[in-house]
């Protein structure tokens, strides 16, 4: 029996499910251990080791062997951890291991389990419930985690557990990641241990100011409504400090000019001692702080200054084994991101450096783009700069000592590689991933005078003597996110949508990453005219490559998040090159966004107002001239479905029609598999509706 692709997308979560992923290698070189589920349609995730020397996988934890419940039972702060990091799976979907790679340590159901990777042996350990974000200490003895706010911790052997810090009130919490941290910054936990394993570095939360809003479930109305600690563009965030836990008692506060850096980056800790890098509200600048342990005083080791914004890159800082600081700058007379060490520029212009993956001793491993659509896996030592992968594709890696692993994906093959490479040779790991049922053909181009990288996708084995075909273009568009990759993964949904009868156009305008600080601050201010003037100048270029194939008078937009604000301003702005829009989660009033992301691109709204009311959806609602349907997720909680219900109430008194689509019981992600499949289907049924 043949499976439709929606149902297939659905079922598979996008085809994540059985893809092996969060890699870590033990220093010796001797096991890799990793995350993947059993199957491409299995969406509980098993904890797996690879023997380095025979490439043999073995399961070391399969959550069903545990015979625990299910994922009803999860913590608040996972379901929300979850939610931050886009997790669409369950299970062991996170894992904290020691320095040498033998004990590994997850939650299930809010329960504490300690793996050991050696013997493949699991038990649990009789913490407090519920359990969240476990952190094994280097050394291997003990513990840390976070329960009902407290910081806590339990030796290895289910021994002296024991609050470190406990919180003052409801609104404060020790250990875990602030909203903002989670959401916006990349960071995703809120303890560290000591590399000695006999202190424990916590994040001190405090909510108290912040706004409170209030998610309800309307088609549940005999529950509570949800309150959320809610930090909305030029209001007051959650007041977030650092101290020091040593385990034989006490507690050491880490002091620095909070009032001038309220935001804290990430902080580093390794054998030259404990840094945190902190940044200001209006993030114009970053500064890496030197912490004396002893007494939590600071002092200054970096400062990055940027006259827009700094950006903050994943994986630095980090240090070479001498001491010199391993940073990311922006280079703007370049008009490239580059790796520095000791702040001196490594890498050359042109090449785009995204991330740090491993710094030891002098050598670097890190990803970049030459191309944007590309990227790969570098190394740098002070004799060479390499690219470790080659040919089109998108990868990532993971490094220690000898041992190498480097997955991606390519635009000619399904799914994912992932190979561990190892002095001894190369070992695949399986990858348990479904086939989708369609294959994208794709078409790659750059659009214009400022080249926006564009895709084109049309219905499979269409003709030019078929007619001319209905447009919809399919972008993000915005900041932190692309869709145009050489990868073939990234265009199945866009073929099957093409399959159903549309020309599908994807662009990559000003704001998107990977092509240097100028593109990305190009939007400073400014979301609506560089973020629409290069869509159309894709939609453009991919009609004048066609000649007579794309019909510009029947053309539609989609988009989520983001791309849904943008969805719903092309056909307000630009009616006359826009039919119809189906707009997903839309940002309708920056207003309503968080701080750290809307600050960073308009400012704040008691300071620049005007950039706020500019890229407003809300005063452009009586413009509505086309077809116009939103998407909302009711349980969403990054953007609350407060931004559809606000346009579609100021398109109701322009006397503007227009369609809302309310899904109860949905979050800013739809995993559920019949609304996920329900959706594409309705989607189409829109456009086709309004476009042919």
């Amino acid at each position: 029996m043949s499976i439709s692709y929606p149902r297939q997308s659905a079922r598979t979560r996008r085809f994540s499910l059985g893809v092996p992923r969060a890699f870590q290698i033990a220093p010796d070189g001797s096991r890799v251990v990793f995350l993947r589920t059993r199957a491409g349609d299995d969406p509980v995730t098993c904890l797996w080791t690879l023997d380095t020397e025979t490439g043999d996988e073995r399961l070391v934890a399969d959550p069903a062997a545990l015979d625990l419940p299910g994922e009803e039972e999860l913590p608040a702060e996972e379901r929300a951890r979850r939610e931050r990091v886009r997790e669409q799976a369950g299970g062991i979907v996170g894992y904290a291991v020691d320095r040498a790679c033998a004990v590994a340590v997850f939650t299930l159901g809010g329960r504490l389990f300690a793996a050991d990777l050696t013997a493949g042996k699991v038990r649990a350990l009789p913490a407090q419930t519920p359990v969240f974000d476990p952190r094994v200490d280097p050394a291997g003895r003990r513990v840390a985690y976070v329960s009902d706010r407290a910081l806590r911790v339990i030796e290895l052997d289910g021994s002296g557990d024991r609050a470190l810090a406990r919180p003052e009130s409801d609104q404060i919490s020790y250990g875990l990641a602030e909203f903002i941290a989670a959401e916006e910054m990349g960071r995703f936990r809120g303890h560290w241990w000591s590399p000695d394993g006999t202190t424990v570095l916590a994040a001190r939360v405090d909510e108290t100011p912040v706004l409170r809003w209030h998610v309800a479930d309307p088609a549940n109305p005999e529950r509570p409504a949800t309150e959320l600690a809610y930090p909305a563009a030029g209001t007051p965030n959650a007041l977030v400090s650092l101290a020091l836990f040593p385990l034989d008692g006490g507690r050491i506060g880490v002091s620095w000019d909070r009032g001038q850096y309220p935001y804290v980056v990430t902080p580093l800790w390794d054998r030259h001692g404990l840094a945190i890098v902190v940044q200001p509200r209006d993030q114009r600048s970053q500064r890496a702080l030197k912490v004396d342990t002893l007494s939590g005083d600071t002092t200054l080791l970096h400062t990055e200054h940027d006259p827009v914004w700094s950006e903050i890159v994943p994986g630095v800082p980090a240090r070479t084994r001498r001491g010199d600081l391993v940073w990311i700058t922006e280079d703007h007379a370049a008009e490239t991101r580059r790796l520095t060490i000791g702040g001196k520029p490594v890498t050359p212009a042109g090449l785009q450096v995204r991330s740090v993956l491993s710094v030891e001793d002098t050598t670097i491993v890190f990803t970049a783009s030459e191309e944007p659509a590309e990227v790969h896996v570098w190394e740098y030592t002070p004799d060479t700069l390499r690219s470790l992968t080659s040919g089109p594709g998108v990868f990532g890696a993971a490094r220690s000592g000898e041992v190498t692993v480097v997955s991606g994906s390519r635009p000619d093959s399904d799914g994912a590689e992932v190979e561990v490479r190892t002095p001894g040779g190369v070992h695949p790991v399986a990858s348990f991933a479904q086939t989708p049922v369609l294959t994208p053909r794709v078409e790659l181009y750059r659009a214009g005078e400022r080249e926006v990288r564009s895709a084109l996708l049309l219905p499979t084995g269409w003709e030019p003597s078929d007619g001319r075909l209905p447009v919809v273009l399919d972008p993000y568009g915005g900041p932190h996110a692309q869709r145009v990759l050489a990868t073939r993964r990234a265009y199945l949904e866009a073929q099957w949508l093409a399959d159903q009868g549309f020309a599908v156009v994807i662009a990559d305008g000003r704001g998107t990453p990977g092509r240097g600080p100028g593109w990305e601050r190009a939007v400073y201010g400014d979301f609506v005219r560089p973020v629409l003037d290069d869509q159309i100048a894709a939609l453009t270029e991919a009609a004048r490559r066609h000649p007579g194939a794309l019909d510009l008078d029947r053309v539609g937009i989609r988009g989520w998040s983001f791309g849904g604000w943008l969805a719903a301003l092309a056909v307000l702005e630009r009616p006359d090159v826009f039919h119809a829009a189906i707009a997903g989660a839309p940002v309708t009033d920056w207003g309503l966004y968080d701080t750290h992301y809307t600050e960073r691109y308009l400012g704040l709204p008691d300071e620049e107002p005007e950039n706020y009311l500019a890229n407003s959806l809300l005063g452009r609602a009586a413009d509505l001239t086309r077809p116009l349907l939103l998407i909302h997720g009711l349980a969403d909680d990054n953007v609350v479905a407060a931004h559809t219900l606000r346009l579609s109430s100021a398109l109701l008194a322009a006397g503007r029609p227009h369609t809302v689509l309310p899904l109860s019981g949905v979050t800013h992600m739809t995993p559920q598999e019949t609304v996920a499949e329900n959706l594409l289907s309705f989607q189409v049924d829109f456009l086709k509706k309004n476009l042919t």
